[in-house]
């Protein structure tokens, strides 16, 4: 029989300070998608090229669906309305020297690490906990997104950050309804071991931003 190959058991890890590495990169460019379709699929693309905002909210997701249902159904409404009105507040306050680097890779890592041991832990919290939890850190992203957008006349950006939530909800429903449909037992530990990765990369990031404050 074949011995596995002891090189490649460091995969994991690399994986995952890859996406660290990728969540730490400098995000001013990320933030000026076009599409061509208009400011709405703007905000749909530059959601999609936004993995610190894509992994986040499936993080989300999977923790109000580990909840049960009656959590998932408040989580999917709370979750973009929360991002779009952050977002709207953002754009028409002026707190853009209030998010740097390094100090918002900190603040998104905390929006990875925090849910991501909620996940691998699964233990029993109220639906107040998800609730606050969730609409927490997606207001945190929506702020970020809407600072992004101040070059940005207001409809346009109106319609950006209208996109960007749009994209959450459908990302909310499809991961929380997909742990609650979850049956067997195995499936659970794998959610589990999902959650754990996502605060592992929350928690390399962190590092990184912290040895970069200092």
């Amino acid at each position: 029989m074949r011995r596995p190959d002891a090189r490649a058991r460091p995969l994991p890890l690399a994986a995952i300070g890859a996406l660290a590495w990728l969540f730490a990169a400098p995000a001013a460019q990320a933030h000026l998608v076009t599409t061509g379709l208009g400011p709405l699929y703007d905000g749909v693309g530059h959601f999609l090229l936004s993995p610190e905002d894509v992994v986040s909210v499936l993080a989300m997701g999977l923790f109000a669906g580990q909840r049960g249902p009656a959590a998932g159904r408040i989580v999917i409404f709370a979750v973009p309305a929360a991002w779009l009105a952050a977002g709207l507040m953002g754009f028409c306050i002026e707190a853009a020297p209030l998010f740097s680097q390094p100090q918002t890779a900190a603040a998104i890592a905390v929006t990875l690490l925090v849910p991501g041991l909620l996940i691998a832990s699964n233990r029993f919290s109220s639906r107040s906990t998800v609730l606050l939890v969730t609409v927490l850190f997606s207001g945190l992203h929506g702020l970020l997104d809407g600072v992004s957008q101040r070059r940005a006349d207001s409809l346009a950006a109106s319609l950006t950050l209208a996109g960007i939530a749009a994209s959450v909800f459908t990302l909310v429903v499809l991961s929380s309804a997909f742990v609650v449909s979850l049956r067997i037992p195995w499936t659970q530990i794998a959610v589990r071991v999902a959650g754990s990765w996502i605060a592992a990369t929350g928690l390399l990031l962190l590092g990184w931003s912290i040895r970069r404050m200092g």
